[in-house]
């Protein structure tokens, strides 16, 4: 798609000639089309890597594109309702520097130009421009004062029984490959499969043993359908986007276990592909397994045909959830295996929770009457931080400085390391103070900060303990010199240093020894039939501990307090910008939606601090006494 010729200059008789009548100085569409506007111009070169220069129709302005993204977040207007504003609203014409009563367009352009963005990776563009604008004219540095905290996201999908899940991925897989299969093609046990999950649901109102054995044949049902992509010629059918979903449910879902399998009915039973005969439109056709087992005439094959074997080695690594498949002459031999459901308490948080939307992951958070928990993603906001006092009625000066969409099942801990990494690609530094809540809390991150001369204030989370005993805090602990005091006053008799192969993960375990066998407060420190106590901590753990203490002082307490406003923050997004539910499927949409939302939060705040200067300024020229001469 082409561009379009591009002028910041407005015209005769556009909204522009009306504006010192209908916008006044501090009018929001007015210092839109003054800060805001230019910014988005000076990004057109990036837009313009979206598009193609010398194909196809002439595109609408990506500039004003990206405008109307921006104001549909402020105004909180969907695709259709933007594009009517264009039409009627002069504010909006006059933002954007268009003419009232010029030509609008249809509102999937909207939808294109996102997915144009998403494509060329630059969903990020509004919210950096943003922030670029923001960073020149003074009002955030490089390396500012940051509060960091997270919310929940929900996605734009429902979250499923087990049950579900496996039987939507089975009906999509079976409308994928229905599309692109002929009916000599498919096996016997196609249609079976066919009025069972495309044609009728499960009932519902069944009892738990009557869902549990559905979910078992869906599992051997979708096992089936599965071994018959791995079969010769079924390439291109196990590559598709459905294919590889079911493979992928049927991995977090099932397992394999020995023991006698199911008795499949004679319509179920699975069936061998017969390749193709070199005359052009011959399709595939499906014969009975005996069939196939007199040698082809060699005639009837082109050179190039890959053998069964190695067509199976090509697709298997398309089904990397599922089991590795076997060839026809291990299965006689083999053990025989049944398709089992894996138990509830092993199924991963990662896993898919609807085929509509496998990037929706379930997490939970808090317990008891106070656990929420939400299928969907998991968002971080980074929000500078200033500690000048305001003036009354001075609107803020912090600003959204990143914000990054995740999984929903990734710690908040992860997700700080995302944000590192996203703002450093914005060039901005390291802040060097970070003010957070106790997720983001642990001996490692302490230590590192303390390391990288940066302060990373929040709570340390408090030790596990067990009523009536003394935990870790009570203890006073130096792992650099391997000494730790009890609450009785008495010192380990033993310091050992371990550490886990796998992970590189250090730490050490203190012992007293005979030392518990006369105290006083045995009852209080040790369980029954436990000799003597033990303590394991982690390398890092003396930040771990000085944390604890500084956090109980009236100083820590008061410097606390500036990560309270992260909360308001968030308010603000989830009220006014739609913060709390996806409106899109998928990570990377959901991701586009986020950064417009931080930057529609941005320029919302700027266009604030910039109206306020304005009236102070025409309250102090006010005030000012005349000059009598």
């Amino acid at each position: 798609m082409s561009l379009p010729a591009f002028s910041t200059q407005a015209e005769l008789f556009s909204t522009a000639g009306l504006s010192a009548s209908l916008f006044a100085n501090s009018d929001r569409y007015r210092l839109f089309a003054q800060f805001v506007y230019p910014c988005l111009a000076a990004a057109r070169a990036t837009l313009a890597k979206c598009y193609c220069q010398e194909n196809g129709r002439v595109a609408i302005e990506p500039v004003v594109m990206l405008g109307i993204s921006i104001l549909q977040d402020l105004d909180g207007v969907p695709d259709r309702q933007a594009v009517e504003m264009l039409r009627y609203h002069a504010g909006w014409n006059f933002a954007l520097n268009r003419q009232l009563g010029d030509r609008v367009f249809h509102a999937t352009t909207l939808v294109n130009f996102r997915s144009r963005l998403e494509e060329n990776d630059q969903s990020a563009l509004g919210f950096t421009t943003i922030l670029q604008a923001l960073e020149e004219a003074g009002l955030v540095s490089r390396q500012s004062r940051q509060r960091l905290d997270s919310t929940q996201m929900f996605g734009r999908v429902a979250r499923m029984s087990r049950l579900d899940c496996v039987r939507e991925s089975l009906r999509l897989a079976l409308q994928e490959m229905e599309g692109a299969t002929q009916p000599e093609v498919r096996p016997i046990f196609w249609i079976g499969l066919w009025e069972r999950y495309v044609e009728s649901q499960a009932d519902y109102r069944a009892g738990a043993e009557t869902l549990a054995r559905k979910l078992a044949e869906a599992g051997a049902d979708a096992w089936q359908l599965l071994e018959w992509l791995r079969g010769a010629g079924q390439a291109g059918l196990a590559a598709g986007t459905q294919a590889q979903l079911l493979a992928r449910v049927f991995g977090e879902q099932f397992q394999l276990v020995a023991g006698q399998p199911s008795v499949l009915s004679k319509e179920k039973e699975a069936v061998s592909v017969v390749p193709a005969v070199p005359a052009e439109g011959t399709a595939f056709c499906a014969q009975p397994e005996e069939a196939i087992q007199a040698p082809a005439e060699p005639a009837l094959l082109e050179p190039s045909t890959p053998s069964p074997a190695e067509a199976a080695a090509e697709t298997s690594a398309v089904f990397a959830h599922a089991p590795e498949p076997r060839a026809p002459a291990e299965t006689a031999a083999a053990a025989p295996v049944e398709v089992a459901p894996k138990e509830k308490g092993t199924l991963s948080s990662q896993r898919v929770q609807n085929p509509h939307d496998p990037q929706a992951t379930y997490a939970v958070k808090g317990e008891g009457t106070k656990k929420k928990e939400h299928v969907g993603y998991k968002v971080q906001v980074a929000e500078s931080v200033c500690e000048a006092v305001l003036a009354a009625g001075e609107p803020t000066r912090n600003f959204i400085t990143g914000i990054v969409t995740h999984p929903a099942y990734e710690s908040d801990e992860a997700g700080a390391l995302k944000m590192e990494a996203e703002q450093a690609g914005m060039g901005l530094e390291k802040p060097p103070v970070q003010y957070v809540d106790a997720a983001y809390i642990s001996a490692q991150q302490l230590a590192q900060a303390q390391a990288e001369g940066r302060e990373l204030i929040g709570p340390a989370p408090s030790a596990p303990r067990r009523e009536g005993r003394f935990g870790t805090e009570d203890f006073q602990i130096n792992v650099e010199e391997r000494i730790a005091v009890c609450p009785a006053g008495r010192t380990n008799t033993r310091c050992s240093r371990l550490e886990e192969v796998a992970t590189g993960k250090v730490s050490y375990r203190f012992e007293f020894g005979a030392q518990c066998h006369d105290c006083s407060m045995r009852g209080q420190c040790l369980g029954k039939d436990q000799p003597h106590r033990t303590l394991t901590v982690g390398e890092h753990h003396t930040h771990l501990q000085a944390r604890r203490l500084e956090q109980q002082t009236h100083a820590f307490k008061q410097r606390m307090k500036h990560r309270n406003a992260i909360e308001g923050t968030q308010s603000e997004l989830v009220r006014s910008h739609g913060l709390r539910r996806a409106r899109f499927r998928s990570l990377a949409k959901v991701k586009l939606q986020n950064y417009f939302s931080g930057a529609a939060c941005n320029v919302k705040r700027w266009i604030r601090q910039e109206a306020w200067k304005i009236q102070q300024a025409f309250s102090l020229a006010a005030a000012k006494p005349l000059s009598v001469d």
